[in-house]
């Protein structure tokens, strides 16, 4: 079966630190054949999709405006959705699982919402950020997943996955 993980994180600068934890997140995603799903842009989305394209894998940016331009330059496919922030929605529903590496207020969202939808959430403690502040915590009875590496993150999604076959 092929799986969907979305990569979720700040879209602005991040640290060398964030960016190589989002690139090794993406080449453990690729090395798994799983498709990873962003948000398209900078910063956590474009290291991630660079991990997974430079290790064979296919990657699907969710685009807030309405130009495929937006996108970086490892989104195999680029889906301007016209919808700014709400698009976050969309990442959340296209994956089956989600991964938080580091991240800010949308970043927050997305957890929000995927919690919401059901998803489970695997946040990288050790990228910072509200993955770290809300690793481990429990909103209205949905855990959110501690991992402290990209490779412990993304066999942890597997394991989810494989269960709710």
């Amino acid at each position: 079966m092929q799986y969907f993980i979305g990569v979720i994180g700040m879209d602005e600068d991040i640290s060398e630190e964030v960016r190589k934890i989002a690139e090794e997140t993406g080449k453990e995603i690729a090395k798994r054949k799983a498709i990873l799903v962003c948000g398209g842009r900078g910063g956590v989305m474009e290291a991630a999709a660079k991990g997974a394209k430079e290790n064979g894998g296919m990657t699907i940016g969710i685009l807030p405006g309405k130009s495929r331009a937006e996108a970086n330059p490892y989104i195999d496919i680029a889906i301007p959705t016209g919808i700014g922030r709400a698009r976050n929605l969309i990442v959340v529903n296209c994956s089956d699982v989600v991964i938080a590496i580091s991240g800010g207020p949308g970043t927050l969202s997305e957890i929000g919402l995927a919690l919401a939808e059901g998803k489970n959430v695997i946040a990288i403690r050790t990228s910072g950020g509200v993955a770290a502040l809300l690793a481990g915590k429990t909103i209205r009875n949905r855990p959110i997943i501690v991992a402290e590496t990209p490779k412990e993150a993304v066999e942890k999604a597997f394991e989810l996955l494989e269960k709710s076959i």
